[in-house]
């Protein structure tokens, strides 16, 4: 989203550590003033993402079908606080989080695109099995469509709101060069991490903060921008500081380039709706209508945005809003996901806080993989590709249709 300010080294705060008392949940006190249309979250809690503390949010409805809601990078899951409430109020429950080093969750010692799906995926594990409704802006319009193409099995909608990769931000890379990005990234990574250790965010007013956040992102309501202000940041005795990482910057995705996503676009078998601010802003991927209607599946439907830039969901609530409804029709009356996961018992690292959820589907609690039925085939004269082991019938190679248990 933006880089909101540049990180100065000084003494660093006290770390946080067992000592110092974790919030039971994240705060969803409503800044004063508030934001003509915007609603804080309905409920909050703590996610153990693999070890990692994250914040997720809900609006609506807990037995309502569930709108999964992906923020984008240097954002937060109150980016949301004008969409979300009337999509609630329209029948859906609207869950997001903060991803890590952004928002309320804790930081992290190493970022990544993956890392951010893992969590993702760790959030949605406590909400539900059943396939849900997956909406992103921006990086996490990216992100959900990676997850869609990871993951099928647990979405039946995506909704992108500006946040479809193109290629004309960025140069294509050969497959051959990844591996050499792979190993320049994680060397300019680890020096800029040195040089940043003991770096806080600069202090300011409400006002200063918000003044930052407007150099990058110009269109949005300087009202807003102060509303953001005590939700993203944190007051301490010499001004408010933006909670994000220091650490963080741009292109800290690790080897990856935004239109690898776009990729995944064609082949999404679920309905999809890619809806585009027309206007440029530097925040946004630079993606043409084109770029998306040359890439979108069968099922999908393209909206372009005439006089709203990057932040469809800011700029534009009650028209986004209104395209997400019309694209999912009546919320379902089953299913959605308003099963609740399914319960494993919590073994390994407990979670950080005595209200977190942790997630059902994680290392530190696998579940056991069920055992295989003996496969019923018939004898074929050709061979399984890859396949060295032959039948001990007919000394035929196994393909996929072999009758005998001692098979590949």
């Amino acid at each position: 989203m933006t880089s909101l300010d540049e990180a100065q080294p000084t003494t660093p705060e006290t770390p946080e550590t067992p000592e110092t008392p974790v919030p039971p949940r994240p705060d969803i006190t409503a800044p004063s003033p508030g934001y003509p249309g915007a609603r804080r979250p309905d409920r909050s809690r703590w996610v153990n993402a693999n070890g990692l503390r994250i914040a997720a949010y809900e609006w609506g409805d807990p037995d309502a079908p569930v709108i999964f809601m992906a923020h984008g990078g240097f954002d937060f899951a109150a980016t949301f606080d004008q969409l979300a409430p009337r999509l609630a109020d329209a029948g859906w429950r609207c869950v997001s989080w903060d991803a890590r080093g952004h928002g309320s969750s804790q930081h992290a010692h190493l970022y990544s695109w993956t890392a951010d799906e893992r969590d993702a995926a760790a959030v949605l594990d406590t909400v539900t099995d059943e396939p849900v409704v997956f909406l992103g802006h921006s990086k996490g319009g990216g992100m959900m469509l990676d997850m869609a193409h990871a993951v099928p099995h647990r979405l039946s909608h995506l909704v992108n709101l500006d946040g479809l990769p193109s290629r004309n931000s960025w140069p294509d890379v050969a497959e051959h060069e990844r591996t050499r990005m792979l190993h320049g990234e994680i060397t300019g990574w680890l020096d800029h991490r040195r040089r940043i250790a003991t770096a806080q965010r600069h202090p300011g007013t409400i006002a200063d903060l918000a003044a930052r956040r407007a150099r990058m992102n110009p269109r949005l309501d300087p009202a807003w921008l102060e509303y953001v202000v005590p939700i993203g940041a944190t007051e301490h005795p010499d001004g408010w500081r933006w909670n994000i990482d220091p650490s963080l910057r741009f292109g800290g995705f690790g080897p990856w380039r935004p239109e690898w996503a776009m990729e995944h676009l064609p082949g999404i078998g679920v309905p999809v709706l890619g809806i585009l601010g027309l206007e440029y802003e530097l925040m946004g991927w630079g993606t043409t209508p084109d770029d998306v209607l040359n890439n979108l599946p069968s099922k999908g439907r393209y909206e372009g945005l005439d006089g709203v830039g990057h932040f469809v969901q800011i700029e534009a609530p009650d028209r986004v809003a209104e395209l997400v409804l019309d694209f999912l029709g009546d919320p379902p009356v089953t299913g959605g996901g308003r099963t609740a996961p399914t319960p494993t018992a919590p073994s390994g690292t407990p979670p950080t806080s005595s209200t977190a959820t942790q997630s059902p589907h994680t290392p530190d609690t696998p579940t056991p993989r069920p055992t295989r039925p003996p496969r019923q085939h018939e004898c074929a004269p050709w061979s399984m590709a890859g396949a060295v082991r032959r039948c001990t019938s007919c000394d035929q190679r196994p393909t996929a249709r072999h009758p005998t248990p001692d098979h590949c």
